[in-house]
């Protein structure tokens, strides 16, 4: 097996979805993929698409979107590398991507054969129980996210952005992706969004130099987001 294969088979054990897999269900899995390269920007599948792969991010960042009637765009997933995402579809009547997907920067991904990979579900019990404890995890997520969308302000959800990127052993980190595209996800305006971050910096809360936070007083922090 040559070092790229082997450097994929790796990156898929790093996967919670994937670590119950012997070493033949790995290649099988690697066999019926394929990498796909995406410049910024780029389209990895629309809205209605039939879903014939769900993926893996191997580098950068993928964002999952709907696009309103009126042009708006809604952020449902913004996707790291490492993650997988679009693995539930498999098990969907209607198969067609309920979102469209995109990169926010340059990308790699690998794209894997949804129907083989069902296919093979049948022969690993233990594979149909990550999976199962994979969607589950990601409902419940989702139901978090709906909650802080809907019973929180604008200002306790950019709060908790801040705080989950944040490590907690450091007080500085990079923003990654476009300002615009983290109101998007909180469902703010960037104009919101730009008074908000103004607020907290007047507070002496946080600071902030082109993309880098720094956060001077993470229990003031706490505090918001918790309103």
């Amino acid at each position: 097996m040559g070092q790229r294969n082997q450097d994929i088979i790796d990156a898929l054990k790093q996967s919670h979805l994937f670590t119950s897999l012997t070493d033949n269900q790995l290649d099988r899995v690697y066999r019926h993929s394929q990498i796909v390269k995406l410049e910024e920007g780029q389209l990895l599948f629309a809205q209605g698409e039939a879903v014939t792969n769900f993926y893996m991010v191997l580098s950068g960042k993928i964002k999952l979107f709907r696009v309103s009637p009126d042009g708006q765009e809604k952020i449902i997933e913004l996707v790291p590398q490492g993650e997988v995402f679009a693995e539930a579809l498999m098990f969907m009547d209607q198969p067609h991507y309920p979102v469209s997907s995109a990169a926010l920067s340059e990308t790699m991904v690998l794209g894997i054969d949804a129907a083989n990979f069902k296919a093979m579900l049948s022969d690993s019990v233990g594979t149909c129980l990550l999976l199962l404890g994979d969607m589950s995890f990601r409902l419940r997520k989702l139901i978090n996210e709906i909650n802080t969308l809907t019973l929180h302000s604008g200002t306790c959800r950019v709060a908790n952005y801040l705080l989950q990127h944040a490590p907690d052993d450091q007080e500085c980190f990079e923003l990654e992706i476009a300002k615009g595209v983290i109101a998007a996800r909180l469902s703010v305006k960037p104009e919101t969004f730009s008074r908000i971050i103004k607020h907290l910096r007047g507070e002496g809360i946080i600071s902030m130099d082109g993309s880098r936070i720094t956060i001077h007083n993470r229990d003031a922090l706490k505090a918001l987001s918790l309103v």
